[in-house]
């Protein structure tokens, strides 16, 4: 994420229920995904796994992007 979206969310997370669980949840599959990553080999369930959740981490990204453009727009 840019700069300015990482200010946006540290500002806006307290005030902001929804940013705040999405951008925990965010964190959490970026640290499975990392996990993952650092494995040489995935068996066909964990490669499964790790495909979910990315799919999960980006449908989160869209939702938090269309957070902070409302805020934007404030």
């Amino acid at each position: 994420m840019e700069k300015r979206d990482l200010e946006l969310i540290q500002e806006w997370k307290e005030r902001d229920p929804e940013l705040k669980k999405l951008w925990q949840e965010h964190l959490e599959f970026e640290e499975q995904l990392e996990a993952f990553n650092k494995r040489v080999y995935l068996t066909a369930g964990e490669e499964l796994e790790r495909k979910t959740l990315q799919k999960k981490k980006l449908k989160g990204r869209d939702e938090i992007e269309r957070i902070l453009s409302r805020i934007r727009q404030q």
